[in-house]
């Protein structure tokens, strides 16, 4: 059957990602920050409509072939769906016992005026870790650290940088990070492997970047209060039992993450024994969230636990920062994310079928000749998403779907792929003015994207790192002889 069908021309198979990104623009243009609630997702079923108006009418595929190739393409996504809805479920009920709130207030614990740049990337990064959100990050914390640092002497645009460097490092390496599983979902690796094959270049990167904010503080030697950060930390003391046995359950996720358990039954144990903590540690919570009077603990208990790994749940508090960064929308919270990958992969299965995904990656490849040449080109593809469509997650979807058969042939696994897309596609999204993501951090810190991206140390050595680990071919895995004997029969067919 794939004999008989005309091979698609350049043309034919660049004109439905032209017209995704023209498509994107315009939506972005109209809807802003609001286009991941539903605008590209029609974005990227009409752009399926159109990649499937060329397949059925120009290289004559029939529509059932096409809708097969829809249902493997969501098919290899759906471990990542269930991660995704395990991980909204996680972080609900982490924050219901504490366990976040307790990651937040020791963070903040580490602030020093003499070294406020590192403390406010580090700071960052391990709220970011913990909430899984570089968005809420920079609302919440940034923001209060932006006004301690304005208080200190530090110009606006070198704390936003800290800021949203140690933000972004914490939203790559968080397992709850929405971007951290679509990367390996595209590339096709698990989330576990993909985040141990990160921290090769990421530590790397953000330790250069800690270097750099060390000196830029110490040659400033800025003094002042740090009244804000204790206002933040005496909320979430009034708020939560903190404590150290917390960190139990956060512990056992990264041993059974080092042990390499498949990632869904850890994030479930992880999740329920989130709630189990909650019981134990947080009743007052428990009941300010269940909402009951003259009922049983244990009803209370159970309300409150399901409302939190099923649906939003929020703590309010008399500090406005505090309010936003203790929400959460467990599962359903996690709903916008899947729609967006089943529409993407409605997408990809289209032009992966029609072989028009085929002919791009053809194309590419002719003028890559190294495997350093491969990266760069994968990176810089992302960074051009970025710019085109405004958008990280089409910067990651796309070149994902793109370049994954490319790395195979190659010889290289799917976690050297997924860490370029993180590399290249999510840190650099803020960077640009008129990207979802420069935008609203612009908007958030009020400091322009353009005054604080030089100072984004992070997100700009990113792209460079993997890229000079490619050249260099350190930090990369490749597949078995047996297994690339596997993976061309696999292709042949």
């Amino acid at each position: 059957m794939a004999a008989s069908r005309r091979q698609p021309t350049l043309l034919e198979a660049v004109f439905p990602i032209l017209f995704l990104i023209v498509l994107l623009v315009i939506n972005i243009w109209i809807f802003g920050t609001d286009g991941l609630s539903g605008s590209n997702q029609m974005v990227l079923v009409i752009s399926s409509a159109v990649a499937g108006l060329v397949a059925i009418f120009r290289l004559k595929i029939k529509w059932e072939n096409l809708q097969d190739g829809i249902v493997n393409s969501i098919s290899s996504a759906m471990s990542s769906i269930l991660i995704l809805l395990l991980i909204g479920a996680l972080a609900g009920t982490w924050l219901l016992s504490g366990i976040v709130p307790a990651m937040i207030y020791y963070g903040l614990q580490i602030l020093n005026p003499t070294i406020f740049l590192i403390a406010a990337c580090i700071v960052s990064a391990i709220v970011s870790v913990a909430t899984g959100s570089s968005w809420t990050t920079v609302a919440t914390v940034g923001v209060a650290l932006l006004g301690i640092g304005k208080a200190l002497g530090f110009s606006e645009g070198i704390i936003a940088g800290a800021i949203i460097s140690g933000a972004y490092f914490g939203d790559k390496m968080s397992p709850l990070s929405d971007t951290t599983n679509l990367a390996p979902a595209m590339a096709g690796t698990d989330l576990f492997t993909h985040i141990r094959h990160m921290t090769k270049t990421t530590v790397p990167s953000i330790l250069i970047t800690l270097v750099i904010f060390g000196v830029i503080g110490l040659t400033t030697g800025a003094e002042g209060s740090v009244s804000q950060v204790e206002e933040i930390s005496a909320v979430i003391l009034d708020n939560f039992n903190i404590n150290g046995w917390l960190f139990i359950v956060p512990v056992l996720v990264l041993v059974m993450i080092v042990k390499k358990i498949p990632a869904v039954p850890a994030l479930l144990a992880g999740a329920l024994l989130g709630g189990v903590f909650a019981v134990i540690f947080q009743p007052q919570v428990i009941g300010l969230i269940a909402n009951e009077i003259g009922v049983s603990y244990t009803y209370e208990s159970y309300k409150a636990v399901m409302m939190a790994l099923y649906g939003e749940i929020s703590i309010h508090t008399d500090n406005e920062v505090v309010n936003e960064l203790l929400v959460t929308g467990g599962m359903s919270g996690m709903l916008n994310t899947i729609w967006l990958i089943v529409c993407a992969m409605i997408f990809g299965g289209i032009m992966e079928e029609s072989g028009m995904l085929r002919v791009l990656a053809e194309a590419i490849i002719e003028k890559v000749h190294s495997v350093g040449s491969l990266i760069a080109s994968t990176a810089a593809t992302c960074v051009f998403f970025n710019v085109t469509t405004s958008d990280q997650y089409l910067a990651i979807l796309v070149p994902g779907r793109m370049y994954a058969d490319i790395y195979r042939k190659r010889g290289l696994k799917g976690e050297n792929l997924s860490r370029t897309l993180e590399d290249s596609a999510t840190v650099t999204s803020v960077l640009i003015p008129w990207n979802t993501c420069g935008a609203t951090q612009a908007s958030v810190l009020g400091v322009a994207t353009l005054t604080y991206a030089p100072y984004c140390f992070f997100n700009i050595i990113s792209p460079f790192m993997t890229v000079l680990f490619g050249y260099f071919k350190f930090g990369l895995t490749y597949y078995t002889e047996e297994e690339m004997n596997e993976i061309k029969k696999e292709l042949a067919v």
